[in-house]
Parts: structure tokens; sequence; C-alpha cells
């Protein structure tokens, strides 16, 4: 994989330029994308034009390649979506947070692969870890494409689990921000309680690299001597996770230690757990009135689960919705008390490897939880399962408390490593 760190300040020293990056990046994706199949729309001809730019190098980004998720705007490149309803879309402006990438310095090769509307119906991109494996959704071409080592960076979005599970099972750092921490306008809603934009990339520093080099946030963290006390939390649903997943869990719970940290074993709260449900009825609430223009002008382009899925969410009262947020504020203030005696967690990033065959995206149960919380969180890499697929673990952090959340997920990156 690539570090977009390392090829930043290999940049900006003088090492390198943007264009021997561009052209680095563009030749593994001619020799890769074929079995990957990452893209969505791939302009590699733009991409290494706008390289070429004086003083792209001395920009935040450095002018390294990142790849955007097509649930986001894009007014240079068509924004389809994953759905046959938007077929050659191109929007009047970019999404913000594309706007402020390139402002950075980004370079954009194109756009990666979503499932539909970023929801479950699977892409056609493989794992490049295992071709025979989901490489999980709704993220699938950002988090392959930084597995396969064809981009540095790639922007992914989590309504669910979309950013941390295929980070998880493509073996990648996927970082999901404080909520609303990366502006949202531009991207296609599916929940707007739960719409999170966030970033991969191949180790922590370099998530907290490309997300300060776009905000403009002091989010990559300091060397300090301070260990962190992590808090190691397997929840209610501890059950649905496999024997690997218990086991990776176990494993970065023991590195930690290894390295000096103090790990507590303990049980969240009655009001946090009940987040999980909560978030159920919120996403499907939402999602129904979401895409209200498509039910009712282009529902026969809608697949079979997804229109399902929005009838079903037409039939929640707006009562229970209501009793869902009310039950997400409470459990949200429970969980800032719970980090009162823990820098973060520790928990599961997904149920196990990545499931064989392409007829799945994996189960989101170990993420649900954490996004309508709003709490940052990180995968963490490096740990594999019986079959040697990557299993990563999930650090998750205090709201707005990201640069700390990244430090300790640094930690833990490391003693993982050193093990």
């Amino acid at each position: 994989m690539l570090s977009a760190v390392a090829l930043a300040h290999a940049i900006h020293a003088g090492r390198l330029s943007p264009a021997d990056v561009a052209e680095r990046c563009a030749q593994t994706i001619r020799a890769c994308e074929p079995d990957i199949r990452a893209f969505a729309t791939l302009d590699l001809d733009t991409m290494l034009a706008r390289a070429q730019e004086p003083g792209l190098g001395q920009t935040p980004l450095a002018g390294l390649p990142v790849g955007i998720k097509d649930v986001l705007d894009t007014a240079g490149l068509p924004t389809e979506r994953g759905s046959p309803i938007y077929a050659g879309y191109r929007p009047a402006a970019d999404a913000t947070v594309v706007r402020m990438a390139l402002r950075a310095g980004a370079v954009i090769p194109g756009k990666m692969t979503t499932t539909e509307f970023a929801f479950m119906k699977p892409t056609q991109t493989r794992n490049p870890r295992r071709l025979s494996h989901t490489p999980g959704g709704s993220s699938a071409g950002s988090a392959a494409a930084v597995a396969a080592g064809m981009l540095p960076l790639a922007l992914g979005t989590q309504t669910a689990g979309s950013v941390i599970r295929p980070a998880s099972f493509c073996g990648v750092t996927g970082y999901k921000p404080s909520f609303k921490l990366i502006p949202v306008p531009g991207l296609k809603v599916f929940a707007w309680s739960l719409d999170t934009i966030g970033l991969f990339g191949a180790h922590v520093a370099d998530v907290a690299f490309g997300a300060a080099a776009m905000t403009g946030r002091d989010l990559i963290p300091e060397e300090s001597d301070e260990l962190p006390h992590f808090a190691l939390v397997k929840t209610a649903r501890a059950d649905q996770a496999s024997a690997d997943a218990h086991a990776a869990l176990e494993a970065a719970g023991q590195a930690a230690v290894k390295a000096g940290a103090r790990v507590s074993v303990i049980e969240l709260p009655p009001e946090v757990e009940a987040l999980d449900e909560a978030q159920g009825v919120i996403q499907s609430y939402e999602a129904a009135l979401a895409f209200a223009d498509e039910w009712d002008r282009h529902r026969d382009g809608l697949s079979d689960r997804l229109a399902s899925y929005l009838a079903d969410g037409m039939t929640i009262a707006p009562e229970v919705y209501d009793a869902a947020r009310r039950t997400a504020r409470r459990g949200r203030y429970a969980l800032a008390d719970l980090f009162a005696g823990h820098d973060a967690l520790l928990t599961f990033s997904a149920p196990g490897e990545a499931p064989e065959g392409h007829a799945t995206t994996g189960s989101p149960v170990f993420n649900k939880l954490w996004t309508l919380s709003g709490a940052p969180c990180v995968n963490v890499a490096g740990l594999t399962g019986a079959t040697g697929m990557p299993i990563g673990v999930q650090v998750v952090g205090r709201f707005g408390r990201d640069k700390a959340m990244l430090g300790a997920a640094r930690f833990l990156e490391r003693a993982i490593t050193d093990a």
C-alpha cells in the first residue's frame, strides 16, 4: 500500500514530484483495475495533467491522488450513485468535501464504486486480498483501491458501517470522523442524522494527515509518553462475532498491554446499547423520506432490496422515530460519561473475515451503534483470521476528540505491529 504521509514528505522535500506519484498510481491502476474493478469512472488523463500544475507539490496534500466515492457530487465527472436512475448524471457543482480536497492540492483519478445509493446491493468490486471474497460495502471501491496500492487516499461514507467494515475486510485503515466534522453538502443523502464522510489510507497516520490537510484542522497526533487507557467492549451482540474476530480483539488488547497501555474489560450501559436498535429506526425512517422522489418517479429503477427497505421505512410512525431520537440523545450522554475514565474504546470492526462470494457486503452489526453515537472511529489493521484474510479492530473515541482518538489508534497500530 502507499503511505500518503511518506509520499507527501518526499514531494515536499523535492525527492518526488506530484507527477511522479500520479504516474506511479496510474501504472498500478492500469495493472490492477481489470481484476479489482474499484472505479465507477476512471479519468487518468485529467489526473496526470493536473499533477503537472506548478506549485501543486507545496500544497497541504502535495498533489496526491484521492479517490472519490460515487455518492459525492463531482462537476467534472459523472455521479451515478450506483444506480441506473442516475446513469450519466453530471452535477453542476462539486460536493463540499471534493472542493476541499481540490483546494488542498488533491488530484482526482476518478470515482470509486459504491453500492446502490450506499445501501446493500453489492458492487462489481473485488477484494484485493482475495478476489473471491467481498470487499465490503458501501465504500467498496475506496477501500479496495487503497488496499491494492492504486491510491494513497480515498473518500468514503458511513451511514451504518460503510467505512469501518470494508476497511476491516480489505486490511486498510478506515477513519469515520466525529459526526459533521467533514461537511456533507453534495452527498446523496441516505439518512441525514447518520451520514458521515470518512477516509481510507494505509495507516492511521495517513488518514490523520489526509483529514487534516482537507479540513485545516489539527488532527495529527503528537508523540507522547502518556500511555492510553482502553476500555475493551464486546457489546451485547458479541455472539455474532466469529471466533477469529474474538481472537483478533483479544490479541489487540494483549498487544496494547504489552506496549504499556491499560486495558479494562467493561460492559456498555443499557442507554448506550440501546443505540443499536435506535439506529435502525432512524436510518429507515429518514431513508424513506430522503428517497421520496426516486420512489414516486423512478421506482422501477430501484433494486427490489432497496424498494422493500424504503416501503418498510414508510410504515414507521413519526412518534416512533422521535422516540428513537430521544434514545439516541440519552445514549450519547451515557457514552460521554463512560469516557470520563477511559481514553478510547476497543471493540470489533466486523463479525470476522470478509465473507466468501459477492452476494453480500457483510454485516454492519458492530458499527451501527457507534455511527449513531456520532463518535469518531478508526479501523486498525494488522491482524488476520484463520485463513489469512484481514480482521481489523475498532477504536472509538469521545465525540469531538478526534485527534486524541487517532493518537490512541496509532498507539494500538504500533503495538500490534511490534507484538
